[in-house]
């Protein structure tokens, strides 16, 4: 039986959201045939030092990013619940949304060589399927907890993505583009400007706001 077409789910801070999540994004859309990709912006990142901009405007530069892209879907439940945004309470709301479907989490390889760290990580594949976009060149480990992992998990094959709801790992090369949110604060922080990294009505929120011209930290 195949089930609706996966949902891909990319979570992140957003702060600010650029041209490297989104190209990742639409070939993972396109690439996987998945339904839709949400953008959900995390509220309280638990690894992390918390977001410079709020989550309101976060979302409100995720919904400007990505206005009038077919497929793409800004989703807001972290920031509208309480606690630390962990990424298995978030797939946990999800499948409630989406009790039939496949449900593919989108990480890049960095985050993804340390889910062992992550809270209730063996819950995630209880609740979906965990998409691994690909740098070229990166060499996952040939040994240790990840390589076991994708030992037991992994597949090559996009089907299992349609045919299960959960439960797999896929790997899926994509174009890097070599932005980061962080080096965007630093440039806008220190007088530049964000054209030709972020789309534009992200660059015009972020010069109405002046929120990353308030800090120069990271």
């Amino acid at each position: 039986m195949t089930l609706p077409g996966p949902v891909g789910i990319m979570g992140g801070t957003f702060d600010p959201i650029h041209y490297g999540h989104l190209r990742s994004a639409y070939e993972l859309l396109h690439g996987l045939k998945l339904a839709e990709v949400r953008f959900v912006p995390s509220a309280r990142p638990p690894h992390r030092q918390g977001p410079q901009a709020d989550g309101r405007l976060r979302l409100r530069m995720v919904r400007a990013a990505i206005a009038g892209t077919p497929g793409f879907v800004a989703d807001d439940r972290e920031l509208e619940r309480a606690g630390p945004s962990y990424s298995v309470t978030t797939l946990a709301s999800l499948r409630e949304d989406f009790p039939e479907a496949s449900l593919c989490m989108i990480v890049g390889m960095d985050a993804f060589v340390g889910i062992a760290d992550w809270f209730e990580w063996q819950t995630l594949f209880e609740l979906a399927h965990v998409v691994v976009a690909q740098r070229p060149g990166f060499d996952m480990p040939a040994r240790g907890q990840v390589a076991d992992l994708i030992a037991a998990r992994g597949t090559d094959d996009v089907e299992a993505l349609r045919v299960r709801a959960f439960g797999s790992i896929y790997m899926q090369a994509v174009t890097q583009l070599e932005i980061s949110s962080t080096d965007i604060r630093l440039h806008i922080g220190n007088g530049g400007d964000g054209r030709f990294l972020l789309p534009d009505p992200v660059c015009d929120i972020i010069q109405e706001t002046k929120i990353y011209a308030r800090s120069k930290t990271p």
